[in-house]
């Protein structure tokens, strides 16, 4: 073992791919806000409205502030955190070889107190927690660290093929009858979800635990495990070209952007698609296909467009901001779920439900803004954010040192 076998330090990182996990980051808070302010089943269907609930006004700047949010950010920020996941896993795997350490021992240890705080995080604050589906996954994809860049690309691949290819089976043999009590669920299931979110933290556990359950096995066993994994998967491919470390040429990160505008194009096309369909039940399986198949091309063009930025300007105050972010990413993240829950559930100021989709977006700025000022002024100070230490010291069992040297 070396004499450095602790985490990577600050000085050793890539700026690039920080700044590309700190968008990530704060992208997903654009969708997740749905869901931190209003029915999960908004999440699925958007036209959906519980009387005396604000946010169901679809029409006018509420619409365009959704099909803002939909066309670029729906599936597409999460889709980048995962890939960028994914090429964490084998960055974390050869760094922690290089030191002549057992990697693969680590990584377990470190996603097992992944799992963990997921859990907490799942049960105690959010139901939407995506921690236990990174740490369970990433417990799989961890077999296939040996494969070069085209076979994680296949295998991955293979893996997001599943949930297309079984949700239209479920549209051809089923029809709407598939999605139904989702896709149009009883007014009286959502004013009794409005009702329990802004009441006490006591009564919110009915709905959050009934529904972290079903999310972390029929949800993850059905759905979340094949696209988290296959879009890991192709992170790791990713990484192994180079793509995810900013190694790649400024004309192959101009082709990923190209490559945006086609998902641009397709989620775009789905949103006219659904809307031609009076937003039927019937059409809403194959409305998603436009959104998961988008969101793929439309990441590889955040990506590119975050390489090519931070290439031009390394040590900008915007690549900083935003790779401060991305440093403080699991702390950022948990950061968001306190300050949504506290403004939207009732132990707080309990506005869930009684925000419109422009305020939301308003809600989002004001977390990006402090988020990031938060996260540059955190980091002249010490090396790891809060969280980000806590992980770091229960990973390698001994105190990690948390000060910046003077």
């Amino acid at each position: 073992m070396t004499r450095d076998a602790g985490p990577t330090p600050p000085s050793d990182r890539i700026v690039a791919l920080d700044a590309l996990r700190g968008v990530a980051l704060l992208g997903i808070l654009l969708i997740n806000v749905w869901s931190f302010s209003m029915p999960e089943q908004t999440l699925l269907n958007p036209t959906i409205y519980a009387d005396g609930a604000v946010y169901g006004e679809f029409a006018g700047a509420n619409y365009w502030a959704w099909a803002f949010s939909h066309v670029f950010a729906q599936n597409k920020f999460i889709t980048l955190f995962s890939a960028l996941f994914g090429a964490g896993i084998l960055l974390f795997i050869e760094s922690k070889e290089e030191k002549g350490q057992d990697a693969v021992r680590l990584h377990y240890r470190r996603t097992a107190i992944l799992i963990a705080i997921g859990l907490m995080h799942a049960y105690l604050l959010w139901y939407g927690d995506i921690l236990v589906a990174y740490g369970v996954t990433a417990l799989v994809v961890v077999a296939f660290r040996d494969l070069d860049a085209r076979q994680l690309a296949g295998v991955g691949a293979v893996f997001l093929l599943f949930l297309p290819v079984t949700e239209l089976l479920a549209a051809v043999s089923l029809g709407g009858d598939a999605i139904a009590s989702q896709w149009a669920p009883a007014e009286s299931v959502l004013r009794e979800q409005v009702a329990t979110y802004r009441g006490g933290w006591i009564g919110q556990l009915d709905h959050r635990v009934s529904s972290s359950i079903s999310r972390q096995t029929s949800g993850y066993i059905s759905g979340s495990f094949w696209q988290v994994g296959g879009t890991m998967l192709l992170g790791m491919a990713l990484y192994r070209v180079g793509a995810m470390t900013g190694e790649r040429s400024s004309s192959f990160y101009r082709r990923l952007v190209a490559l945006g505008v086609v998902g641009l194009a397709i989620t775009v096309a789905g949103v006219a698609y659904i809307q031609a369909n009076d937003w039927s039940a019937d059409a809403a399986l194959y409305w998603r296909q436009f959104i998961y198949v988008g969101s793929f091309p439309l990441a590889g063009g955040y990506l590119g467009l975050v390489m090519l930025y931070a290439r031009r300007r390394p040590d900008g105050p915007v690549t900083r901001g935003l790779a401060a972010v991305g440093r403080t990413a699991f702390t950022n993240y948990l950061l968001q779920t306190v300050i949504a829950t506290t403004v939207f559930y009732g132990h707080g100021l309990g506005l869930f439900g009684s925000v419109t989709r422009v305020e939301q977006l308003g809600f989002v700025a004001a977390v990006w803004a402090a988020q990031i000022v938060l996260s540059v002024a955190w980091l002249r100070y010490y090396r790891f954010g809060p969280v980000e230490w806590v992980w770091r010291t229960l990973t390698y069992g001994e105190k990690q040192p948390m000060r910046n040297p003077e």
